[in-house]
């Protein structure tokens, strides 16, 4: 799952993408308000953390503008201030938790987790669609009694089209997705991988498979009959 950290403390900002990257998140940062509205809007991210006091555009504007421009991204604002009225002003302007610093590490992945299972179909750690799972915990295609290991870009991939099934996503829209914002990936390694996660559907013998919309791009289709 990628998660975008937008944080100015560096000393903060580096313990939590630690913590973060061992759970197993893809995190990136920005110590910036601009630039983080800007990663904000590239609809990149799965979840975001957001400070509110930040340089050139605090966490309130930032949440305010990106819901105006369609952005449903859960996100979870960080505020130094313990006051109820900071609190209400962030959820007001759009985010779905808040959390007063100093806080757990605990208790953020356990929000995490929560806003997480809002954005996609999770089921005891699993992620479905058809005749097919996803084991986030082990990294594993299931179909039936038969299971095989993913990479993390075919994991990636599977994860991101089950997120949006029924929606067909382009090959910019998958390269961001998978290799970042900042990435130089080109296209076709988006290709690459997509051939490799449809070799892994054929492995496990599902009938669910990814469909390639000529000029378009990608999307799940599972023939039930």
């Amino acid at each position: 799952m990628r998660l975008l950290l937008v944080e100015d403390e560096r000393r903060m900002a580096q313990a939590l993408c630690e913590i973060l990257r061992l759970e197993k998140y893809d995190v990136d940062h920005c110590a910036d308000g601009l630039e983080g509205l800007y990663a904000i809007e590239t609809g990149a991210y799965d979840l975001i953390i957001l400070d509110v006091m930040l340089p050139h555009k605090n966490g309130f504007e930032i949440v305010k503008e990106a819901r105006k421009k369609g952005i449903k991204t859960p996100i979870l604002m960080l505020t130094a201030k313990g006051e109820l009225d900071g609190k209400v002003t962030g959820l007001d302007c759009g985010a779905d938790d808040y959390l007063t610093k100093p806080f757990m590490t605990k208790e953020l992945l356990a929000r995490l987790r929560a806003l997480g299972r809002r954005t996609i179909n999770t089921a005891d750690g699993a992620l479905t669609f058809g005749d097919i799972a996803l084991n986030t915990d082990a990294s594993t295609l299931v179909c039936g009694e038969n299971s095989v290991r993913l990479s993390e870009k075919e994991f990636r991939i599977l994860e991101y089209l089950i997120a949006n099934q029924g929606q067909i996503l382009t090959r910019e829209q998958l390269a961001v997705k998978i290799w970042g914002y900042e990435s130089d990936a080109e296209y076709n390694n988006v290709e690459v991988y997509m051939s490799f996660a449809r070799k892994k559907l054929n492995f496990v013998k599902a009938k669910t498979e990814i469909k390639a919309v000529r000029g378009i791009g990608y999307e799940l289709r599972y023939d039930h009959v």
